[in-house]
């Protein structure tokens, strides 16, 4: 029988106003946070991802939106700069996100984490651990059903999911492309300013990009 060797996943935790790099794979913990209600359930997460013993190498980025510096004195409007950048921060990350990881604590209202599973739904990213107890866990539980989530209630449970579903998202790709050898970065990352002209950087990018293209053409020829 054969022996399984099994290592642990190196994890490194970003907060904002940090902006995360991503050499692998990634996790957003969404959720309640709601200062003195809910647990630092993220810690406990990360502290467990941590220690797993797994088949394969994981090299796991942590996006936790728990701010170390949050001031709730802050104004929650777009006009405040510091509110606005630390939403847009989850957004951001979100997006980036292999996998989004929910927990509603039971002693607590998350309204926000019930709008971004609205917006998250479709995703194919998320894992949801809803406890009973959360006065809205039958919402929780029809839309988790509808968009075919991974719905959990315990925290056990959602540590399982989430190493399933890290399990199942790929790796991160090079988008460049590549011809005989030489790389380019591919026209769609190429950006319009909102005045609709090219950027300065945009149009180095081109050049670049039809220099690269004639190199290889000569090299055919």
């Amino acid at each position: 029988m054969k022996s399984t060797t099994t290592v642990n996943a190196t994890v490194t935790v970003c907060k904002p106003p940090q902006q995360p790099i991503i050499p692998d794979k990634s996790i957003f913990l969404a959720g309640s946070i709601e200062m003195g209600k809910a647990e630092d359930w993220q810690a406990k997460l990360t502290s467990t991802l941590s220690n797993l013993d797994l088949a394969y190498h994981l090299e796991l980025t942590v996006l936790n939106p728990r701010r170390e510096s949050w001031d709730p004195s802050w104004v929650q409007d777009i006009s405040n700069p510091q509110f606005r950048g630390q939403v847009e921060w989850e957004l951001d990350c979100q997006d980036r996100a292999d996998v989004i990881a929910m927990y509603l604590h039971p002693d607590t209202k998350a309204p926000i984490s019930l709008l971004e599973l609205g917006l998250l739904a479709k995703s194919g990213k998320m894992v949801v651990c809803c406890p009973e107890g959360f006065y809205r866990r039958g919402n929780v539980q029809i839309v988790c059903k509808r968009y075919g989530i991974s719905l959990v209630e315990s925290m056990d449970e959602l540590v399982q999911e989430v190493v399933k579903k890290l399990g199942e998202s790929p790796a991160p790709q090079d988008t460049r492309t590549h011809m005989n050898g030489i790389s380019f970065l591919p026209t769609e990352t190429l950006c319009l300013q909102k005045t609709g002209r090219f950027s300065h950087r945009s149009s180095l990018l081109i050049f670049w990009s039809l220099l690269n293209i004639t190199v290889c053409i000569f090299a055919i020829f």
